[in-house]
């Protein structure tokens, strides 16, 4: 089977792949150097030891994929992991050239299903990003699921949908990672602001919900999908759920909350409590909904960023916090260790990351094992 293009043109369901969840042991992560300035204005260097500091983390634990663009951002990434103690041994690195560091979004989304002998295959679905409809230049990050799947031998799904457009009636389908959140059993969280806004950063143009959801289960093997409303003030993805809401076992999540009536925030997250009590599991059951707060409002040049300790990531050796040096990390991280009992809860300092508009999770890929 050619390792680009499935033989069949059957959706990934259909042929018995699901997403796993987060949680899930892990062959590696994939990551991409962090090299725009602009991306972290004044901060480039101190995000790529903060960098370091995560590599370290996940390594201990698993491989790392380090995509970088060129000879010199591997010599430099080598000296920064090196630096922070992180085993080189356990890094790849890559060569092709990214726009971004962002993989959450752009990378590749792995699918599992089960094999003779206990075993799963593993593939991956490219859901073709595009800049989250906003920014011009994506068109190296586009690429990243058939680079991942060249490298490890996989079989790669190009997600395309029907649409209502005659002169366009097939289109590849637009998604990313921080946008959606499983539990591994089949429920997904997305937002309504996010993908379903009909002129903001519109990803699909002419889709509507019912299409959507379709989509969703045929190319990531969901069954059940439960939208919240609107995400956090400063997020420039307009809405990832990865910031508001995510899963920390099959049964239980955590929910962003906002205690202070006068912040921008406020309404927002109090509307998706209301929303998270008509969540039923793919099951018919009812989840338990932890509440997880907020740090105090960072600003950068006056605006608003999207600093949240929903925003971890969930490696084989530790769950990694975005923590702010505010008084709520401590509460945050003693809420997370205690419902992530099975590997430690660790702080990433990510002031400087969140100038990027996002913090450990959006940096950050899993590749199940």
């Amino acid at each position: 089977m050619p390792q680009n293009q499935m033989a069949s043109e059957a959706p990934p369901a259909a042929l018995g792949y699901r997403m796993p969840a987060e949680w899930e042991p892990h062959a590696a992560t994939w990551l991409a150097w962090p090299h725009r300035a602009d991306d972290w204005p004044g901060k480039l260097a101190a995000v790529q030891w903060v960098y370091g500091e995560m590599a370290r983390k996940i390594a201990a634990g698993e491989r790392i994929y380090l995509l970088v663009r060129h000879q010199n951002d591997e010599r430099l990434a080598r000296r920064i992991l090196q630096g922070a103690g992180v085993n080189l041994r356990r890094v790849q690195f890559l060569r092709h050239r990214t726009d971004r560091a962002w993989t959450r979004d752009s990378g590749p989304i792995f699918l599992q299903r089960p094999a003779p002998g206990g075993r799963k295959q593993t593939a991956i679905v490219h859901l073709h990003f595009n800049g989250w409809a906003k920014y011009p230049d994506w068109r190296n990050d586009t690429h990243l699921p058939e680079i991942a799947a060249r490298r490890l031998g996989l079989p790669l799904f190009h997600a395309r949908i029907q649409t209502r457009n005659a002169k366009s009636p097939i289109q590849n389908f637009v998604l990313e990672g921080g946008g959606i959140e499983v539990n591994g059993r089949g429920t997904l969280l997305t937002t309504t602001e996010c993908y379903l806004h009909p002129k903001i950063q519109v990803r699909n143009p002419g889709l509507g919900k019912s299409e959507f959801e379709t989509a969703l289960k045929d190319y990531l093997g969901v069954t059940n999908i439960f939208w919240l409303g609107r995400g956090l003030a400063g997020d420039d993805t307009h809405g990832h759920v990865d910031d508001l809401c995510r899963f920390v076992n099959s049964r239980t999540l955590v929910l962003v909350h906002e205690k202070n009536p006068r912040d921008v925030n406020y309404r927002p997250l109090a509307e998706n409590w209301e929303r998270i009590r008509d969540l039923r599991l793919e099951d018919g059951s009812q989840p338990e909904v932890i509440a997880l707060p907020l740090p105090a409002p960072l600003y950068f040049n006056g605006t608003r960023l999207p600093a949240s300790y929903a925003n971890f990531y969930i490696a084989n050796a530790a769950v990694l916090v975005p923590t702010f040096n505010d008084p709520n990390d401590r509460v945050a991280l003693g809420i997370l260790s205690e419902l992530f009992r099975d590997r430690p809860v660790v702080g990433i300092h990510a002031v400087d990351l969140v100038w990027g508009l996002g913090a450990v999770h959006c940096l950050t890929q899993q590749q199940p094992a």
